[in-house]
């Protein structure tokens, strides 16, 4: 697993090398001082050698001043290191995520991929960071070290010898405990970042129907859970240090007895000792060091495997991207199409849908909510792929078209409508980054949006806010439509994306779309039969089946849910 992530430094390895050569000529420097104390200590003190002391304390001296520039360095080459890993995990996750289709989505919530785009990766980067200098400095201090002291006296290093295993067996029991309980601290994030997600977005229902109390409860249960899972995880983690500072602390103490008696006996001179002593305080702080390391390491290796499940996910939607395929006229054909969003689902949400759309026609879906209108026009441009059956544009496969050329050829209106921060010229562009003034206010023309456009602040230069707050309902639709009609589709979908904007209002986009473009095949998705009556063909849907189609005149003489639905809706303009 830490291998596919550190992958991902790439171009940064260099500075991940250079780090760890400072890290070890650093730490080498650093080793050496004890070295030059002791003989300092034993042959410059004890035959009172001033200049021998001078001397050697240069040599210490100079290896501090080179030591501490090497720090500084290593330093600066881990963070560039752990700074652009984590920028390359962001990139990949973000990448993998554009390829996602609406059912990869499905399987995660969007405050968990928010978490595994931030924290999670920020977990990783900073063991990074943070963790390069010990990483790189505890293997090279205990190795030569442990060689230095044995080299001094090896009674006094079987002693130490003693402690490693203790040490050892106490940290591996700290990284067992601690794993799972950062994984679900991860967790605990997520449901937190979905509280709050929530929350903003629907702010504003929050406020009308006064329910702020009731999402601040909700807030300080969730954000309890994150505490205490936080707690029981920090718990365990804190419980490293007094655990290594008691080891450590024993065995300094058992080597100034023995090293005492040592001294005393003439078996051991003091700088030696002295010496010693340096080292196994050096062992052990690099030992503690790569304590931290190691529960660094299960942090991030928790938050690795989430991230993993990101990169690894599957790609139900697989794109012909070698395909030439263009789509040129608009015909769509439905021939016995069948869907479920979950392969080991019961029920499909449609079955057996057939049906024939001429290009240029007008086509109008109507039916009862929920009856899966939606999610049928959905599958034409691949947001999701059929079940069973297959849906063929210009007579081929849907499937033998490139994804990206098959979804520029079709612009879909959603339900919900999204403009994005940025001036409305911006969010128009969207569909044709290289329109023109002309185009846009071409496009606008026929979406009606020139009627209000003028008597915004700023014309098309108007800031649109988060999500487009500043204008209303309607506004935000027709904005949308003239985007898609900008896009230039051969196919445009509207689903129910004039159900905010009035009915005179309506019939202006109707027109206009029909006059201006001809040649473009629609599908209409609408609640209101105003809104389809005019339309080439009606299909109506019932329960996930094709209950029937015509023309409105055909189907107020045969179908008998279309004319409850017009006599409902009659009733309710009567009212």
């Amino acid at each position: 697993m830490l291998r596919r992530i550190f992958s991902y430094m790439k171009e940064y390895k260099k500075y991940a090398y250079l780090a760890l050569i400072c890290i070890a000529v650093e730490a080498t420097l650093e080793l050496l001082v004890p070295r030059i104390m002791a003989d300092l200590i034993d042959v410059g003190v004890a035959n009172a050698n001033t200049s021998y002391i001078y001397q050697k304390g240069i040599q210490m001296g100079i290896c501090a001043i080179i030591a501490l520039i090497l720090g500084g360095l290593s330093s600066r080459f881990s963070a560039l290191a752990g700074q652009g890993l984590g920028a390359n995990i962001r990139k990949a996750e973000y990448e993998k995520l554009q390829t996602f289709s609406f059912s990869n989505i499905d399987h995660f919530r969007v405050s968990s991929l928010v978490t595994r785009l931030t924290s999670d990766v920020t977990n990783i980067q900073n063991a990074v960071s943070t963790g390069m200098r010990p990483f790189g400095r505890s293997p090279i201090m205990l190795i030569v070290a442990t060689t230095f002291a044995f080299q001094i006296n090896s009674t006094l290093a079987i002693v130490f010898l003693v402690a490693l295993p203790i040490l050892a067996i106490m940290l591996i029991a700290i990284i067992i405990t601690i794993r799972p309980l950062y994984s679900k601290m991860q967790y605990a994030i997520d449901l937190v970042n979905r509280t709050v997600q929530e929350n903003l977005t629907a702010i504003r229902v929050v406020k009308s129907y006064v329910r702020g109390d009731y999402e601040i409860d909700k807030f300080k249960d969730v954000n309890s859970n994150l505490k205490n899972e936080s707690e029981k995880a920090f718990k365990t983690a804190v419980l490293n240090m007094p655990s290594m500072q008691f080891v450590m602390y024993g065995t300094i103490l058992s080597l100034l007895l023995i090293g005492g008696r040592l001294v005393k006996n003439g078996e051991l001179m003091i700088g030696q000792l002295t010496s010693f002593l340096s080292y196994v305080l050096l062992i052990l702080n690099s030992l503690m060091m790569m304590s931290g390391v190691f529960l660094q390491m299960t942090r991030s290796l928790s938050s690795a495997a989430r991230i993993i499940e990101i990169l690894d996910e599957e790609i139900d939607i697989r794109d012909n991207s070698n395909s030439l395929l263009t789509v040129e006229k608009g015909e769509i054909e439905f021939n016995h199409v069948w869907f479920k969003y979950n392969k080991n689902a019961k029920e499909y949400v449609f079955s057996d849908v057939s049906f024939h759309i001429e290009p240029g026609q007008t086509i109008g879906i109507i039916g009862q909510t929920g009856a899966a209108k939606t999610t049928l026009v959905q599958l034409i441009p691949r947001l999701y792929d059929a079940t069973k059956g297959n849906i063929l544009i210009d007579g081929r496969d849907i499937k033998d078209y490139s994804v990206r050329h098959l979804r520029d050829s079709i612009a879909v209106v959603l339900q919900k409508n999204t403009l994005f921060s940025g001036s409305m010229t911006d969010n128009l562009k969207w569909g044709d980054e290289n329109a023109t003034m002309e185009e846009i206010k071409k496009a606008c023309h026929i979406a009606c949006v020139d009627e209000f456009a003028d008597r915004l602040a700023s014309g098309y230069d108007t800031e649109m806010g988060q999500e487009g707050v500043n204008v209303s309902g309607g506004q935000k639709q027709r904005i949308c439509i003239a985007r898609a009609i900008l896009k230039k589709p051969k196919v445009l979908i509207l689903d129910d994306s004039t159900s905010a904007v009035d009915t005179a209002t309506e019939a202006k986009i109707r027109e206009g779309l029909a006059t201006e473009l001809p040649d473009m095949t629609k599908i209409i998705i609408a609640q209101r039969i105003s809104s389809v009556r005019h339309a080439d063909q009606i299909i109506i849907i019932d329960k996930g089946y094709i209950n029937g189609i015509g023309t409105h005149e055909e189907l107020m003489k045969n179908n008998r849910i279309y004319q409850e639905i017009y006599e409902s809706q009659k009733e309710g303009a009567d009212l």
